[in-house]
């Protein structure tokens, strides 16, 4: 059993208070009413912070809706049961009432399946007309979407009229001022994160990762337990894996039998221009068809908050009219393009730099080799590209930090936008750094054979990097972490149940997820490597199966015992990386038609004119794009059953709203539920 102290798991679906619904539960804490719930969600306060400040923080999570406050239950873990005076006081879990969490289902616009089979949004006032409600609901809400509501609702706690945060006179408030996010911003706030559920987490270790098997990976499990967001991320990376599947296939026998024919490459080419356009393409319908079934396809977008980072004067916003800081859009585009802009363009410089450092060194090797080839200058050939695959991941991963850091500087409202701006600066630079290499070999160089020993080079070592990285490396940590954890619980380990208070601190201490980005960021550069030049170097699919059937177990693996529990996040589809995937694809075009018109088969047909064979190579680059763009217009994003369903359920909310109209304007009183 890996790790067994990483994850001790409260037991226990949702919150509910007593005489509201079955509790599936060993774990249960009561607040100061008297009320006994299910804790879901942790939240520690620093250590120094001010009694004040603490206690008008619970107060507001406690009070009720109509009041201005969260109407949540909340407990604090006492010192004494966590363990020693040492330890953080400041530390309370958060649950909710049965009747709150279906309030708040509703509120957040979750959607669930009806009786017909179609999703709707939930609504409290219709709820027995939804499938897998009986009796009072219990069980009709996941873990997940019960920890969703919960921080949805602590986020949207807002400040009212309140100068500042009580025992901080410095720390403004202002009024409609999400209260959570101001703390997060002055660092009194240390973290919120979900616990994680026993039993629940044991089924889906063993049926997603424990037992090594061939065969698809428990999506609506994982969605159950994560949420969409993470979902998506693990349904395309297994999508991907087996679109790679035929490209793998074919390229093993060129390998073998075509290693020095390159006159042959051009049709393997020409399979991957239309591989990279048709699995994104199909993509696209397979993650309409999830995000459908799991109800978040005609979810609307929820109206999105300032960042915790984000400052500026007081002023009113235009949109919502309350208070909040506002910061001038023609200072934002300054640091844009005065500093950002630059600073990129500076990276991007250092890249090529660092670039022609290792073709010296490429031609130094080689240059020693041919004055005297042995065994050993042989296997020095190969030491600059991995050299030089070292120093691109360092370089990457400065250069993420330090546009994190620019980007934060930047001071963008919403998160969204912050993340807009984040990936370009990332993916920009992550491509000229990975491929640029590459592109020089292949284009001006023109040496074939270097060209498929970087590729190969450059993939293996990256893959290898980022598997010590991201799995290993994390794994390595959170066990030397637990050790002592180990000494101190040795006592509890006969019990089949682990306090709650040890079970905290336990979670509190592990990693946490920082999101899906670094992962879409690793899949988008592999995705790149054999789209561009697998023509070249045809075994690139097959490495880049090998490593993605490693990911998927890796991934599986950190997620349920390094990372804390993270929030479940609504998505629809894979967002701003379908957008880089695609203009991939069309970079890929380019490359593509480059290197098939480079080939000897190609260029005999051309002895004389080379500006000719440019002229035909540059149509059929044209030809290709505008059949891609054709093919993206005649596969539709969303399947034909599914958009008859929406399109139904849009009909029948038009008509309700007519039919409303009507009654209202005859002066018939509408029934109203009882």
């Amino acid at each position: 059993m890996y790790f067994a102290l990483t994850c001790y798991i409260a037991t226990g679906v949702c919150g509910a208070t007593q005489g509201e619904g079955k509790m599936q539960t060993g774990l249960s804490v009561s607040d100061q009413d008297g009320s006994t719930f299910a804790p879901l969600v942790v939240i520690e306060l620093a250590h120094d912070t001010k009694e004040e400040a603490v206690a008008w923080l619970l107060k507001r999570i406690r009070d009720k809706q109509q009041d201005g406050g969260a109407e949540l239950l909340v407990e604090q873990l006492s010192p004494e049961d966590q363990g020693g005076e040492k330890d953080n006081p400041n530390v309370y879990v958060v649950g909710a009432s049965w009747q709150r969490l279906l309030v708040g289902a509703e509120d957040v616009g979750l959607f669930k399946e009806f009786n017909d089979s179609t999703m709707r949004g939930f609504t409290c006032a219709n709820k027995e007309n939804f499938k897998e409600f009986q009796g009072d609901g219990d069980g009709f809400l996941s873990m997940a979407e019960c920890q969703y509501i919960i921080k949805h609702e602590l986020d949207t706690l807002r400040a009212k009229d309140e100068a500042h945060v009580p025992g901080y006179p410095k720390m403004k408030l202002y009024p409609g001022k999400s209260v959570i996010r101001r703390y997060q911003s002055k660092r009194i706030l240390v973290q919120v994160f979900p616990l994680h559920e026993k039993e629940e987490l044991k089924r889906l270790s063993s049926s997603w990762y424990k037992n090594f098997k061939l065969s698809f990976q428990p999506l609506d499990d994982i969605r159950h337990y994560f949420g969409e967001g993470l979902a998506l991320y693990f349904a395309f990376l297994e999508y991907f894996t087996m679109a790679l599947i035929p490209m793998a296939v074919i390229g093993i026998p060129y390998y073998l039998f075509d290693w020095e024919d390159y006159d042959k490459y051009t049709v393997f080419a020409c399979f991957n221009l239309v591989w990279c356009t048709v699995i994104l393409e199909l993509w696209k319908r397979l993650s309409a068809s999830l995000a459908y079934r799991w109800g978040t396809l005609s979810r609307k977008k929820a109206f999105e908050e300032p960042r915790p980072g984000f400052h500026g004067v007081l002023g009113l916003n235009p949109v919502t009219g309350r208070e909040e800081p506002l910061y001038p859009n023609f200072k934002r585009q300054l640091r844009i393009y005065l500093v950002s802009v630059p600073f990129v363009l500076l990276c991007l410089y250092l890249s090529l730099y660092v670039m022609m450092i290792y073709f010296q060194m490429e031609g130094w090797v080689l240059g020693m080799h041919d004055d005297g080839p042995t065994f050993w200058t042989g296997v020095l050939l190969f030491v600059p590209s991995v050299i030089y695959a070292v120093v691109i991941e360092i370089m990457n991963l400065v250069y993420r930090y330090a546009a994190e850091f620019l980007t934060n500087w930047e001071n963008h409202r919403l998160e969204s936008t912050f993340q807009n701006h984040l990936v370009l600066k990332v993916l920009v630079f992550n491509f000229i750094n990975c491929f640029a290499s590459l592109f020089y070999v292949a284009f001006v160089m023109q040496d074939m054979g270097l060209l498929r020993q970087s590729l190969a080079t450059l993939l293996i070592t990256s893959q290898i990097l980022n598997q010590i990285m991201e799995a290993f490396l994390p794994y390595w940590l959170q066990k030397r972490r637990n050790k002592k954890a180990h000494k101190r619980l040795i006592k509890t380990m006969a019990d089949r149940e682990l306090p709650l208070a040890d079970q905290v601190k336990l979670e509190a201490d592990m990693n946490t997820y920082l999101g899906t980005f670094d992962d879409y960021l690793e899949l988008f550069l592999l995705f790149g490597y054999v789209s561009l030049f697998s023509c070249v170097y045809p075994l690139a699919a097959v490495l880049v199966v090998l490593n993605n059937v490693t990911e998927i177990y890796s991934d599986a693996l950190k997620m349920c015992k390094v990372f804390k529990r993270p929030f479940s996040e609504p998505a629809a589809d894979i967002g701003v990386w379908q957008l880089a995937f695609e203009a991939m694809s069309v970079i890929a075009v380019v490359t593509n038609c480059a290197l098939i018109g480079m080939s000897p088969q190609v260029k005999s047909y051309f002895p004389e004119s080379h500006s000719q064979l440019i002229m035909w190579v540059v149509a059929g680059e044209h030809l290709l794009l505008a059949a891609k763009f054709v093919l993206t217009f005649v596969i539709p994003d969303i399947p034909k059953h599914i958009q008859i369903k929406l399109s139904r359920l849009e009909f029948e909310s038009l008509e309700a709203l007519k039919k409303r109209k009507m009654l209202e304007s005859s002066g018939i009183p509408k029934k109203t539920d009882k």
